[in-house]
């Protein structure tokens, strides 16, 4: 029951954000999905004192107090200067997020419910090193240091479902030089990543291909004796039958065959006892397996048939036609 009520505010809280950003952006700094690069300028990076920060500011009030109660001038001058330097560092923290700017991003594809390595690619406006940069994403944060050209920050992100799955917002802060100021600026970039459909756990065996899609034997190197041929330049001597070749006026050389993979078809219509995201589950593990064992194999969709092809590169077309299925 408490669960139900967090989740009901949490939603609404959600809602009521949102309604203010169209209103007041700059007050409630949220990001709508902006297109790539987005780049830091000053309105955008907001600054506070943090925890040690505010501690720090009260020690140096104290410390005016102090000197200006016993009327020390020495003291009077270490508090100044040491107000001084803070105040420098703090434009020194907005000056570590001014400028930087998030050129793109990739992410190479999961199945859903495995876990995503976003690479954020940074650069910069102007060549500065940029130390202790964090960003955050939901509960996850990484600190990294980039150098004058940039730099690149990967974030681990769960995938829940197939299909694009936005990125979603991105909290990029820094506390450098002296941890005294907190300074941040809100990042939505609008660049979803892939996510592959979760394969079905135990699957049947792959449909068996019908005999007219076996096909003839392919002449290459293996086992099976397939009969004589003439020769060929390049040939090895060792398959020369020298026997056969001294009965006739050529050379003959030996040739071996086996038989050729037969094409597998992956029908959607022949899943009729399945529900929908089931069948693609199902065709998600048969694509893997034909994959595996580097069959050449046919996906036959509503709207759309790959193939008959093999390979990597034809698989991750069907994965991909398969997780952005409506």
């Amino acid at each position: 029951m408490l669960a139900r009520l967090r989740a009901g505010f949490a939603a609404r809280w959600e809602k009521l954000l949102d309604r203010a950003e169209k209103r007041l952006p700059a007050l409630t700094r949220r990001r709508q999905p902006e297109p790539l690069p987005i780049a830091l300028h000053s309105r955008r990076v907001y600054v506070v004192p943090n925890r040690f920060g505010l501690f720090f500011g009260i020690t140096l009030v104290g410390m005016l107090l102090g000197a200006l109660n016993f009327n020390n001038n020495g003291a009077l001058l270490l508090t100044f200067l040491v107000a001084g330097a803070a105040q420098l560092s703090l434009h020194r923290t907005v000056a570590n997020l001014r400028g930087l700017k998030l050129d793109s991003l990739q992410a190479a594809p999961v199945h859903a419910g495995e876990t995503l390595l976003v690479a954020l690619n940074f650069g910069v406006s102007r060549p500065a090193a940029r130390p202790r940069i964090r960003v955050v994403r939901a509960d996850e944060g990484l600190i990294a240091d980039l150098g004058p050209e940039g730099g690149t920050i990967a974030l681990h992100m769960a995938s829940t479902k197939r299909g694009w799955q936005p990125v979603g917002r991105l909290t990029v802060s820094t506390e450098y030089p002296f941890g005294l100021f907190h300074a941040w600026s809100v990042l939505n970039p609008d660049h979803p990543v892939l996510v592959y459909p979760h394969p079905e756990p135990v699957a049947p065996p792959l449909p068996r291909a019908s005999a007219d899609e076996r096909g003839p034997q392919l002449r290459h190197d293996g086992e099976d004796w397939y009969g004589l041929r003439s020769y060929r330049v390049g040939d090895p001597p060792r398959l020369i039958a020298w026997k056969a070749t001294a009965k006739q006026d050529r050379l003959l050389v030996k040739e071996f065959a086996e038989p050729r993979a037969a094409e597998v078809t992956l029908a959607w219509s022949e899943l009729g006892a399945l529900d929908y995201e089931a069948r693609i589950s199902r065709l998600t593990r048969w694509v893997l397996d034909a994959s595996a064992q580097n069959l050449a194999f046919k996906l036959v969709l509503p709207e759309t048939t790959l193939g008959p092809a093999r390979g990597a590169t034809h698989a991750t077309r069907c994965l991909r036609e398969l997780a952005t299925l409506p």
